[in-house]
């Protein structure tokens, strides 16, 4: 079974990765976490023992800590099943990179390595956190692909030093554009009173962290400024959001109110499931009654209409059995299965004669998969077809997931995610993290432009007043028509970031190619039929995003919304098409790395001839596509004059760019680099922390801006922060 492979691969990690969920002791967990401490000195638990027995006894299973773990401490945690997620500070909110920085990114990997090196081996600890929260105008002074690239950085370090541990990142909406590729996780914070905006945004997480499991790193109320009662309907209705949503798992922040932060206590907000005196609040009585219930995707469904799943099968002996086996055990309480033999000859028929006692299987001649799927259609009884491939194997919990998904979001047809599994070998390798897979593209976070054959579910509805599958597409292609189709017709298309399928590709880089050319030929009947969606020259004009599998983050290019001044709360990359997958770390050798370069380099052109040849009778009548212009550089950093300030405020840097936008000078659009322009000026300022109560105003100003002026800003600058510190009363 592809899940076993994938299982049995894991570094030998405490904890395990299964798509887009963990893994423990064979048995798929979700994470249920509480951040715990760092407490004040002279306010910390009496007994480590106790507080985690406590913690278990509430329902969850695991904490996340930020600072200088005990050998008590994670002793307890083990003795009471509870698992750590740690970290280590290192000053990752002031620029880390860059000239006269490079010490902090250093100090980074010192830290990271000391703490894995001397707490890595105990076995309460199962995961790490590289960072938490990276300042967003810290990011945008060092540059979002720079900052990135050096938590791919450290991540590497982690898996080199600890691969038995997950290693991810705490992201944060106003800078998920930081979001690592390479990461075993996507972590991410989350403070939302809003139940409807948090349930939306947990969709879009699924897109942004890829094939990967989402844990929400943190989340949680204040009940000092909110009420005790209101802390806890945010934090029951964000826990049972969170698993409706797909996702891995949530860390509530925090167990107490008792916390401090570089050495002092915190006391204007109470964010603790317990008071200052580790006493219960009415949030950890809400939780711990969430926690003891047990939860699947089927669970409370208000319907479950008859699903009908199809598998269609052309000489899959070696394969259709373990599609056919990942259906008997799904949490989904109302569903058949069809299988449909297209007139196969190498021993599937025989084969297939083992499931006739709970598969129905049609045997017909052999006329092509979309020939193939109308006949699995029209055997069908049930409400909704459920299409998947013969080398497919769907998750358990996938058709749970896709009627959830009819449920809340009222669509025609319903999609998700199809994922790789570890490959077998290097050309299996090369071939998952190539051009050409079947990807799924989305308009937005939960609709769908079009969404692959292989994880495709229709209504009966839908699907009738369509006409089915046209039958002129014999191998591919027939689903991209299809989703046109529908489309055309006014019908919806929905998606699920937590319905996957495992979908194993081409097995070598010969097969890869093969399937391209038909991928090409495919188009061409494509262009026949849909001529207003190709340009000459070009594959499809796509209206939405193509996901690729790969997390979503900043790279060379990429266009970020950053709000006015930087000051976006969320600030999001805007792409036509995600990064590709990288290459599996287990193969990431030279000769792996050649072979996907050259099947880079070769993909477009065996795809774009194949298309031409089988279009050469018609291609005329494509509109034939301008030449793209290239759009000017971004400024260099060595471009530009650099000064900094240091101050006593907090508030430094709004208040500058406030005062500034008074005087002349204007916010820059939202995607710009730089936050205020005036006349041919250009100014970036950022505010990092440095000390207890002292911060660091940093100043980017275009180089070929006058001596003169670049002195007058800084100076203008100077008295607008002094003038502040005064106001203060600081001195």
């Amino acid at each position: 079974m592809l899940r076993d492979i994938v299982n049995s691969e894991q570094r030998q990690t405490r904890l395990g990765l299964d798509g887009k969920f963990f893994l423990r002791d064979g048995k798929r967990i979700s994470i249920n976490a509480v951040t715990y401490g760092p407490f004040p000195e002279y306010n910390k638990p009496a007994s480590h023992a106790e507080e985690m027995a406590k913690i278990a006894k509430s329902g969850f299973n695991s904490i996340r800590i930020y600072d200088e773990p005990s050998t008590n401490l994670l002793d307890a945690a083990l003795a009471h099943g509870v698992m750590v997620f740690a970290g280590t500070y290192w000053p990752w909110n002031r620029a880390f990179r860059g000239i006269g920085a490079e010490r902090f990114f250093t100090e980074a990997k010192l830290r990271t390595a000391e703490f894995l090196n001397k707490w890595a081996a105990h076995p309460a600890l199962v995961g790490y956190y590289i960072a938490n929260e990276i300042p967003s105008d810290i990011a945008r002074w060092m540059g979002p692909v720079a900052t990135r690239n050096s938590l791919h950085e450290l991540i590497d370090l982690c898996h080199e030093i600890a691969p038995q541990l997950l290693t991810g990142y705490a992201n944060y909406p106003s800078s998920e554009y930081l979001e690592p590729e390479n990461a075993d996780f996507t972590g991410f914070n989350i403070y939302l009173e809003d139940e409807e905006k948090f349930s939306n945004y947990l969709a879009r997480l699924h897109h942004l962290s890829g094939d990967r499991p989402v844990l929400l790193s943190e989340l949680g109320l204040d009940s000092k400024h909110h009420g005790e009662q209101k802390q806890a309907e945010v934090l029951g209705w964000s826990r049972r959001r969170a698993l409706a949503a797909g996702m891995a798992g949530t860390t509530i922040f925090a167990w107490s109110d008792s916390w401090q932060v570089a050495g002092k206590e915190v006391t204007d907000w109470d964010f603790g499931i317990t008071d200052r005196n580790f006493q219960d609040k009415p949030a950890l009585e809400t939780l711990t009654e969430i926690n003891q219930q047990e939860w699947s995707p089927a669970l409370n469904l208000t319907e479950t209409p008859k699903i009908s799943v199809i598998i269609c099968v052309y000489n899959g002996v070696d394969r259709v059995w373990k599609a056919i086996e990942s259906l008997e055990n799904q949490s989904y309480p109302n569903y058949e299965v069809i299988v449909v033999d297209d007139g196969s000859n190498d021993g599937t028929t025989e084969l297939l004669e083992r499931y006739a006692d709970s598969v129905t299987v049609v045997q017909a001649q052999h006329g092509g998969l979309s020939n193939a799927r109308n006949i699995g259609a029209k055997t069908a009884t049930g409400d909704i077809f459920a299409y998947t491939d013969d080398d497919c194997e769907v998750d358990q919990d996938w058709l749970s997931w896709i009627a959830r998904g009819y449920a809340e979001q009222n669509v025609d047809a319903m999609g998700g995610p199809n994922i790789p599994p570890t490959p077998q070998d290097e050309d299996e390798a090369v071939v998952a993290a190539s051009l050409g897979a079947p990807s799924h593209i989305l308009l937005n976070d939960t609709e769908a432009e079009h969404i692959p054959g292989c994880n495709l579910t229709v209504t009966r509805k839908a699907f009738e007043a369509i006409g089915g599958f046209h039958e002129t597409y014999r191998v591919a292609g027939d689903d991209v028509d299809f989703c046109w189709r529908l489309e055309a017709a006014g019908f919806k298309i929905g998606f699920h970031g937590a319905a996957f399928v495992w979908h194993r590709r081409r097995t070598s880089v010969y097969r890869y190619f093969k399937q391209q050319k038909g991928y090409g030929k495919a188009e061409a009947l494509l262009m026949r039929d849909h001529p207003e969606k190709f340009t000459r020259g070009h594959g499809a004009k796509w209206k939405g995003c193509v996901y690729t599998g790969a997390a979503l983050g900043a790279q060379n290019g990429s266009f970020i919304y950053h709000g006015e001044a930087g000051s976006g709360a969320y600030q999001q990359v805007v792409t036509h098409m995600m990064p590709q997958r990288p290459l599996h770390p287990r193969f990431r050798n030279k000769m792996a790395l050649w072979k996907l370069r050259l099947t880079q380099w070769l993909q477009p052109k065996v795809r774009k001839w194949s298309r031409w040849y089988y279009s050469r009778d018609w291609v005329k009548t494509i509109e034939k596509a301008e030449k793209q212009k290239t759009s000017s550089p971004v400024t260099p950093v060595n471009k530009t004059k650099e000064s900094q300030i240091f101050c006593a405020s907090f508030t430094a840097r709004s208040h500058v760019i406030e005062a500034l936008l008074t005087r002349g000078w204007h916010a820059d659009h939202g995607y710009s680099e730089w936050d205020l322009t005036k006349e041919d000026q250009k100014l970036l300022i950022a505010q990092e922390s440095v000390g207890d109560q002292l911060w660091n105003i940093r100043i980017r100003l275009l180089k070929d801006s006058p001596q003169s002026i670049s002195k007058s800003i800084t100076r203008e600058i100077e008295r607008l922060i002094d003038q502040l510190d005064k106001s203060n009363h600081i001195t």
